[in-house]
């Protein structure tokens, strides 16, 4: 095993800072507006665009920034911190939308959908979850039939992230349907397409500003040459990106977790009780420190399977407990703030 060294090079904290600036700057002062009116954050996802990092992970000759997974993750951290709700968007646009395409996909489909991911002019999105199908994607019901060098795709998705802002959908669906899981494909699909529909409208209890839809295929029809990477490969493929994607679910449960602490350090510092600020009392201490300790904790794990990730090495149990403890933490830092 590689050694492993704790210090962010000059080129991730670079991009540290420049996403916590945004975050400051462009993301803190809208996030409750946003929440409020469910509204897409488009001024911000132009930003991120703007700056390079709507791109980040994908290499240069595609439109990218080509820096690391560790650098997308540190990024999304500091999204997140100052808006849950915008650090999904940014979430799903990479680790979803980008990395089907940048890690499947054929140099003629790299080079025509991977740009446009990287300028903003599309949102990423992935078709993945069904109502039976998620967790468990070999329950995938969707299908697409090859007839005359086209995928004529039936079924529908549901809670599919960005959708209703991106040109193209990559999507799974069953096209050897004797096959179980070797019988799922990733076909892209343009959102333009007839019978082609996207639906937003959940109710949701919260992340109110992230786009949240549902997909619907009526004898759509696509190219051949829209299936990503071999046929029948589609849940191996998703596998690998779900994987790197979990990652990212940790760093954005510490980005939550942090903006939590934050909030309680402030409070605990103005509210004054028995004629000191509750800060000074021993129980809420014992919160704030438990709140840190366990940020702390969720963030070096966050960054070692990203660093695994980027040094080439097997992360799957690695990003899993990111993701888990990630989640599980800023939870109940959010519950710890509240007290």
């Amino acid at each position: 095993m590689k050694h492993m060294d704790y210090g962010l090079t000059e080129d991730q904290r670079h991009i540290q800072e420049l996403a916590r600036k945004i975050g400051k700057d462009k993301i803190l002062p809208v996030r409750a507006q946003l929440d409020e009116s469910e509204e897409f954050p488009w001024a911000i996802m132009n930003t991120l665009a703007e700056v390079g990092l709507f791109g980040i992970y994908i290499p240069e000759e595609y439109g990218g920034s080509g820096a690391d997974y560790t650098s997308y993750c540190l990024a999304l951290e500091e999204i997140t911190r100052a808006c849950g709700s915008t650090g999904l968007t940014y979430e799903a646009h990479i680790s979803l939308g980008c990395m089907p395409i940048n890690y499947f996909g054929t140099e003629e489909q790299k080079r025509e959908y991977l740009p446009q991911l990287c300028s903003g002019e599309s949102i990423g999105s992935f078709g993945l979850t069904e109502p039976e199908a998620g967790s468990d994607a070999g329950g995938t019901k969707t299908t697409a039939v090859l007839d005359n060098g086209e995928w004529v795709i039936n079924g529908s998705k549901c809670f599919i992230t960005n959708a209703s802002y991106a040109k193209f959908v990559t999507i799974t669906a069953v096209t050897d349907k004797d096959r179980g899981t070797r019988g799922i494909s990733d076909i892209i699909v343009p959102t333009g397409t007839p019978g082609f529909t996207v639906r937003a409208g959940y109710e949701k209890l919260g992340l109110h500003g992230s786009n949240t839809t549902e997909l619907f295929f009526d004898n759509v029809r696509v190219p051949e040459k829209n299936l990503v990477g071999e046929r029948g490969a589609g849940y191996k493929q998703f596998l690998i990106v779900l994987d790197g994607g979990r990652i990212a679910i940790g760093a954005m449960g510490v980005g939550i977790a942090q903006a939590c602490l934050d909030a309680a350090l402030k409070y605990a510092k103005e509210r004054v009780q028995f004629g000191q600020p509750i800060g000074k009392f021993q129980a809420i201490q014992f919160k704030l420190a438990d709140m840190a300790m366990n940020i702390e904790l969720a963030r070096t794990m966050y960054l070692k399977a990203a660093w695994l990730k980027d040094t080439g090495q097997p992360y799957t149990q690695e990003a899993s407990y990111a993701k888990l403890f990630g989640s599980e933490m800023a939870t109940k830092a959010a519950l710890d703030a509240i007290q």
